[in-house]
C-alpha cells in the first residue's frame, strides 16, 4: 500500500471514515483494525497534536494521534530508552501546551531543553518529518524562565527553608533509615513549637546539637527522645551533606512555586526550566528536590476539579531516582500526592526508561502513556519487555515486536479520551518540535536569565537571624523555657527589614512597653505575644498556628511533612 499523500487533509482530529482513493483509484480501504484506533482519537475539544498513525510498517498521516486538554491532569508517562527520542517528546508536547495557555515545568536533566526558548531551524530531517506526518511547522520560540537549584548553574535561583522543606524529604536526602526518619521528625516537631526556624543547614545542626546537650536533653523525653547515637548519625549526614555543596540549596530567599503558574503577555503559557546538569551526579538530591517543588503545590493550590484546561504540567524527568531507596512510608506519600494534586489542576508527568521504574501504586495513577522504543539485549531486558507490554491495553498490534521495532520520534501511545476512557493502542510517528532541538547558546541564556523580573528577587542570598543565631545567643543566662515566649519568625523578618532589631527582645520577659516600637506593629507584636501567654497549651498553639493566619507565624505540614509560610 502506497503513502496515500494526494488524499485531502481533514484537518486536526479528522478521522477518515473509508479509504480515500488514491488518483488512479488502486488503493484497497484501510484495514477495519486501524479505522477503529484512528476512531479513537476524534476529539470534539482542545488537543495536543502528537503524530500520525503507523500501521503495518506505514505512516498514515490523515488518522491523527492526539490527546485531550482536560485529560492531562490525568498525569502520564514517558518511557524509553535513551536516544529514542523522549527528550523532544517533551518539548513537543510542552510547547503545545503553552500554545494553550497552559503553564509548563520541565527538569532539564541533561541540559538541552533550554532551545525551546528560540525558534527551530529547518533541516532535511525536520522537512521529511513534517511531510510525513502532514505537519504545518513553523520555526518558534516560547516565552521561558530558567532556574537552577541553589544557583549551581544557569538560572534564577530555587532554594527552599529546611523547614519548608521538612523531615521526611530531608530524611531521603541523607539518606536516613526509618528510626532516624522519625527522629529528625521530633526534632522538626520541637524547633515547630518552639518558633525556632530552620532555615539552612546549620539552625538544623544547632537544633540537633542543643537537644542532646545537658541543657536540651529533657526536651523531647516526654515523646520519645532522641539518642545520642541518632544524633551522630544525623549530624554526620548533615556535615557529609555540607561537604559536597548542598549546602546552597537550603536557604533564604525561598523560592515562590507559585512562580510556575504564570502566563505570557500574549496569554501563552510560562515554560519554566530547571537545569539540573550541574547536579546531575547527585540524583538524590535533584529528584528529591523537584518532589518538594510537587509537594509545596500540592500544599498550596486549591481544589478545582476536573477543569477544562490543567493549571500546570509538570514533567519528572529521571523519574526512577525518586523511587530507588525509598522507604514504604516515602512512595506512601508520592502515589497520596499523585493521586490527589489531579483535582488541584495540576498533571505529573514521570519521564523513565521503563514502566517498571514506577512503583505499581503510583503507575496505575498514569492515564496517559507514551512509550518510546525499548532495547531487549539481556535477560533482564526481555522482562521489562514483557513487564512493559503487560501494562497497556489489548491491543490489534504486536507489542512485543513493535516496541523493540521503534524508530526514534516513534512511540506506542495510549491516553484518555475525553470521557476518561483509555483510547486504542496506537503506534505512531511523532511531529517534530518547532522550538529548537538543543540549547540555546550560554550568552543568551545568560542574558536571559538576567533580565527576568524574577532573578533580582531571588539571585541574592540572604542569612537572616534564625534557629542557629537564637540558640546561640540563649545559651547560658537563657533556657529553653525562656524561648518560649520569643519573637516568631515574621516578627524576626519585621525587625530585620526595618533595622530595630533588640537584644532584648528575644526574651519573654523583655516584651514590656519599654521594649515596644511605636506604631501600629507594636501593638501587633504585642497582641500575639498576649495570646501565646494566654494560649500556653503546646496543642492549642498548633492549632493556632494551623488557623490564625493574622498571629506570628503558621506551621502547618503536608503528606510529605512539607510547611509553606502563610501571608
Amino acid at each position: 500500500m502506497r503513502d496515500r499523500e494526494s488524499t485531502p487533509k481533514g484537518g486536526s482530529g479528522t478521522v477518515p471514515q473509508t479509504a480515500a482513493p488514491e488518483a488512479r483509484g488502486s488503493a484497497p480501504a484501510l484495514p477495519q483494525e486501524a479505522l477503529e484506533i484512528a476512531a479513537g482519537y476524534a476529539f470534539t475539544g482542545p488537543a495536543l497534536d502528537l503524530g500520525a498513525l503507523l500501521w503495518e510498517g506505514r505512516c498514515l498521516p490523515d488518522a491523527q494521534i492526539r490527546i485531550p486538554l482536560s485529560v492531562l491532569n490525568r498525569h502520564g508517562l514517558v518511557a524509553g530508552a535513551t536516544g529514542t527520542g523522549k527528550t523532544k517528546t517533551l518539548q513537543l508536547i510542552a510547547e503545545q501546551l503553552s500554545a494553550q495557555g497552559v503553564p509548563v515545568f520541565l527538569a532539564d536533566v541533561k541540559g538541552d531543553l533550554s532551545g525551546i526558548a528560540a525558534p527551530g531551524q529547518s533541516n532535511d530531517k525536520v522537512r521529511s518529518r513534517v511531510a510525513e506526518v502532514h505537519q504545518q511547522w513553523a520555526g518558534t520560540g516560547f516565552p521561558a524562565e530558567f532556574y537552577a537549584l541553589g544557583g549551581i548553574g544557569r538560572g534564577i535561583p530555587v532554594r527552599a527553608t529546611i523547614t519548608s522543606f521538612g523531615p521526611v524529604l530531608l530524611a531521603k536526602v541523607l539518606r536516613l533509615n526509618q528510626t532516624q526518619e522519625q527522629s529528625l521528625g521530633l526534632i522538626f516537631h520541637y524547633a515547630d513549637t518552639k518558633g525556632l526556624e530552620l532555615v539552612d543547614l546549620k539552625d538544623l545542626r544547632a537544633v540537633v546539637a542543643f537537644l542532646t546537650s545537658d541543657e536540651g536533653r529533657t526536651e523531647l523525653k516526654n515523646i520519645g527522645g532522641l539518642s545520642t547515637a541518632t544524633a551522630g548519625v544525623i549530624l554526620r549526614s548533615l556535615t557529609a551533606f555540607e561537604a559536597q555543596g548542598m549546602a546552597d540549596f537550603f536557604g533564604e530567599p525561598e523560592f515562590d512555586t507559585s512562580e510556575f503558574l504564570r502566563t505570557a503577555a500574549d496569554g501563552r503559557g510560562v515554560v519554566s526550566v530547571l537545569e539540573l546538569a550541574a547536579v546531575q551526579d547527585r540524583p538524590q538530591l535533584f529528584s528529591t528536590f523537584l518532589m518538594w517543588l510537587l509537594a509545596d503545590l500540592f500544599h498550596d493550590l486549591p481544589e478545582v476539579g476536573d477543569a477544562d484546561r490543567p493549571k500546570l504540567v509538570f514533567f519528572f524527568d529521571e523519574a526512577h531516582l525518586l523511587f530507588d531507596d525509598a522507604s514504604e512510608a516515602f512512595l506512601d506519600s508520592i502515589t497520596q500526592t499523585v493521586r490527589l494534586i489531579r483535582s488541584k489542576g495540576v498533571g505529573v508527568f514521570f519521564v523513565t526508561q521503563t514502566p517498571k521504574d514506577v512503583p505499581a501504586e503510583v503507575l496505575g495513577q498514569l492515564g496517559n502513556r507514551v512509550q518510546h522504543a525499548l532495547r531487549a539485549f539481556t535477560p533482564d531486558d526481555q522482562k521489562a519487555l514483557s513487564a512493559t507490554v503487560r501494562t497497556f491495553p489489548n491491543s490489534a498490534y504486536d507489542l512485543e515486536e513493535l516496541l523493540t521495532g521503534l524508530g526514534t520520534g516513534e512511540a506506542v501511545v495510549t491516553v484518555l479520551s475525553e470521557k476518561g476512557a483509555p483510547t486504542p493502542v496506537a503506534a505512531t510517528r511523532l511531529r517534530a518540535p518547532e522550538s529548537l532541538m538543543g540549547p540555546i547558546e550560554a550568552d543568551a541564556l545568560e542574558q536571559a536569565v538576567t533580565a527576568s523580573g524574577l532573578y533580582g528577587r531571588y539571585a541574592q542570598a540572604v542569612d537572616r537571624e534564625s534557629a542557629y543565631e537564637r540558640l546561640q545567643a540563649s545559651r547560658g543566662a537563657k533556657g529553653p523555657d525562656e524561648m518560649r515566649g520569643a519573637k516568631g519568625p515574621d516578627e524576626m523578618r519585621e525587625a530585620v527589614a526595618a533595622g530595630e532589631r533588640k537584644a532584648g527582645e528575644r526574651g519573654a520577659g523583655e516584651r514590656g512597653p519599654g521594649a515596644r516600637r511605636a506604631g501600629q506593629k507594636a501593638e501587633q507584636k504585642e497582641q500575639a505575644s498576649v495570646v501565646e501567654q494566654v494560649v500556653g497549651s503546646g496543642m492549642f498553639k498548633s492549632l493556632a498556628r494551623s488557623i490564625g493566619t493574622q498571629i506570628g507565624r503558621e506551621i502547618t505540614r503536608s503528606i510529605f511533612g512539607t510547611a509553606r509560610r502563610r501571608r
